[in-house]
């Protein structure tokens, strides 16, 4: 399908060694890429056209495309980011694409159901301030979550002009892992986008993610030169007031898709043993030289990991937030199992059932 809307200069994206930029249309400032266009074709997009998730409200999705953005009825299986084929005649069956990427957590609650925080992400800023807010063991948590869905990570700390010591969150949060960069700004003084240039490039998606208040909001703002309601932090605890209720995918004039989210109280681990790997790399790599496959690191005889801990090669308090992140995904990622089981079965019961009635 022939786009004929508007297309922008990105030139100051690309070195002026590499000629000429070619303009991005409308949908690939939105993220629209070859990974979803080889999931469909030209007669496809001519009746059933595709949009973006942006709002996810009770019983609502907002959706965007080329010329388009309306509201459809919420599907169960998609999620802000997904990208749909449009049904015109039947929106409610609007086809999902395939995901790039997916981040998720276990919802709220006794069912151990699983809430998805966003799709189709490029890099995720794990957002921390330089006060009260920092925490290791959180941004371990994040950082699961976001290895696990192959998405890159990178963790930014934010109100450094109220910090005295700034270098001492940097080198506290370069420590957790060689595979993360971490850096930090000041939203209301520093040039944002040109800091977060290298991942906030035309027609990628980038997604905030941390507390309320951190300045998650500041930040998509100072991208969008927008005005995303923000506010200023409480005195009595250096926590900011909570500005964003629902996640929002903006698409902010560089073509760069940003997904602001609300502050998450509780980050629960499900299905993210990958994730805890990419994290505690050297912790799991140890953990394989055991002379038990299935060792607990805790009083085994010949584990390499109390070994390295009792040489101090290995911090005990990092052992024992990962023994507790590993010990919460199985227990989470276990539970979910047995409910897809048990679903599966009570399907396969009514379908049995309905077979009988027609018969």
């Amino acid at each position: 399908m022939k786009d004929t809307t508007m297309t922008k200069d990105y030139s100051a994206f690309f070195g002026g060694n590499m000629g000429t930029p070619r303009k991005l249309s409308t949908l690939e400032t939105q993220g629209w890429s070859s990974f979803f266009a080889q999931q469909t074709d030209v007669d496809e997009m001519a009746t059933n056209p595709p949009v973006r998730i942006t709002q996810v409200h009770r019983s609502l999705f907002q959706v965007m495309g080329d010329g388009i953005d309306t509201q459809i009825p919420a599907q169960m299986d998609a999620t802000v980011g997904d990208w749909l084929m449009l049904d015109r005649d039947n929106p409610a069956y609007s086809r999902r694409l395939e995901r790039k990427s997916v981040m998720k957590r276990r919802a709220a609650g006794h069912d151990r159901a699983v809430q998805l925080i966003g799709a189709n992400i490029d890099t995720a800023f794990i957002v921390t301030s330089c006060n009260q807010d920092f925490n290791i063991a959180r941004l371990e948590r994040y950082l699961a979550v976001v290895f696990e869905a192959d998405v890159t990570p990178v963790i930014i700390l934010t109100k450094a002009d109220l910090c005295d010591d700034v270098e001492t969150y940097r080198t506290q949060a370069e420590t957790i892992s060689d595979l993360v960069s971490v850096v930090v700004v000041d939203a209301r003084r520093d040039d944002v986008t040109g800091t977060l240039s290298q991942w906030c490039k035309p027609g990628k998606t980038v997604a905030f993610v941390g507390s309320s208040g951190v300045g998650k909001s500041t930040l998509t703002n100072a991208l969008s030169a927008g005005n995303i309601a923000t506010q200023g932090i409480r005195e009595d605890d250096a926590k900011g007031r909570h500005t964003t209720t629902r996640r929002h995918l903006h698409f902010i004039p560089d073509g760069c898709a940003v997904l602001d989210t609300p502050g998450m109280r509780e980050l629960q681990l499900t299905d993210v043993s990958a994730g805890l790997e990419d994290v505690f790399g050297d912790l799991a790599d140890l953990g394989r030289q055991c002379h038990f496959n299935d060792c607990k690191h805790e009083t085994e005889p010949k584990c390499a990991v109390l070994a390295a801990v009792a040489d101090g090669t290995v911090d005990p308090v990092r052992l024992q937030r990962w023994r507790k992140l590993v010990a919460e995904d199985e227990f989470n990622s276990a539970s979910l199992s047995e409910r897809r089981a048990k679903d599966k079965s009570f399907q396969k019961m009514v379908n049995r059932a309905q077979a009988q009635k027609r018969r």
